[in-house]
């Protein structure tokens, strides 16, 4: 194993420990602020950082949308107004459990990445992908009901968080799979730009929720009560885990970056057991079987890859 090999392996660890302990860290702050205005204060923040280094970095001119204004507004309001207003939303409606179900969601973010894929680029998913699709939603179902399948239905708000969850997980890949249409453009490039459009729509969407007096900006003490936890979400979870992430991920190549996302909700079942959280054996069970379906989905895409490329290098000869 090469060094820089190494590296990328180490890079891609730094930015999933740090999206693991999110959730945990999340909880608490989320029974002081809501998380529309929480968001706001993150992202408005990550996108300011990005702006600066962008302009020391690249200059004026790598702010020019070169026409693409929409596209990047869509693929921005996703990513930094959807995922974090879905996620964190149905984490809170979830209630003690929250930061471990979503952090499973998170890691089927790859087989979502399949369904986005087939219907914006048309590339139809094998199988093997289907199949993992299904045995990864079981392992999510048993995680979500402990074994009690009625809590679907309960008047819990669980069917509810679920669905706001996996919106916003999708909201990420949907961010993500758009990275492909600027090929030219650097991850820094990217990022900076969609991240501020994406917090102008913040911006417009909690305007018109408090004037509507569904939101309240928060209080003074209030902000100074998530500060561990928006230091955390901005620094380490944000602008670190994002670049550590992209830069891994061009090391090592995506398909073996990918399989570092089993470690995300790994990591939140360590934070909340430490943190004093009875885990159940549903709760194990299915986080073994989702991240199984998706190491095993992964595998075969390597198998099928390599069969193809030796299939070219014999025809060739």
């Amino acid at each position: 194993m090469t060094r820089k090999y190494a590296l990328g392996l180490l890079l891609c660890l730094i930015s999933v420990l740090s999206w693991g302990g999110m959730f945990p860290i999340m909880e608490p702050a989320l029974k002081v602020m809501d998380p529309f205005y929480f968001t706001l204060f993150r992202y408005g923040s990550v996108a300011i950082i990005f702006a600066l280094i962008l302009f020391i970095t690249e200059g004026a001119h790598a702010f020019k949308t070169e026409g693409h204004v929409f596209k990047l507004w869509v693929f921005g309001t996703a990513a930094f107004a959807g995922f974090s207003f879905l996620v964190f939303l149905g984490q809170q409606l979830a209630g003690a459990s929250g930061s471990i179900i979503a952090s499973v969601m998170m890691a089927i973010q790859p087989l979502l990445g399949v369904l986005v894929a087939w219907i914006y680029r048309g590339i139809k998913p094998t199988l093997a992908s289907l199949v993992s699709m299904i045995v990864a939603a079981i392992g999510v179902f048993m995680v979500v009901t402990k074994g009690n399948f009625s809590v679907l239905f309960s008047g819990q708000n669980t069917l509810l968080a679920v669905t706001l969850i996996l919106l916003g997980a999708l909201c990420w890949v949907i961010y993500t799979a758009g990275g492909a249409d600027f090929p030219e453009w650097s991850i820094l490039r990217y990022s900076t730009l969609t991240a501020l459009l994406g917090v102008c729509s913040v911006i417009i969407a909690l305007t018109i929720a408090t004037i509507l007096g569904w939101l309240h900006f928060p209080s003074l003490n209030q902000i100074v009560e998530v500060h561990t936890a928006l230091i955390y979400m901005v620094t380490f979870a944000g602008v670190i885990a994002v670049f550590t992430w992209n830069l891994g991920n061009r090391i090592i190549t995506p398909i073996n970056g990918i399989l570092f996302m089993n470690l995300v909700p790994i990591t939140s079942f360590i934070i909340k057991i430490v943190n004093g959280y009875q885990v159940s054996l549903f709760e194990v069970a299915g986080c073994i079987i989702t991240i199984t379906a998706l190491v095993g989905n992964n595998l075969y895409n390597r198998y099928k890859a390599k069969q193809s490329d030796t299939t070219e290098l014999t025809s060739t000869h």
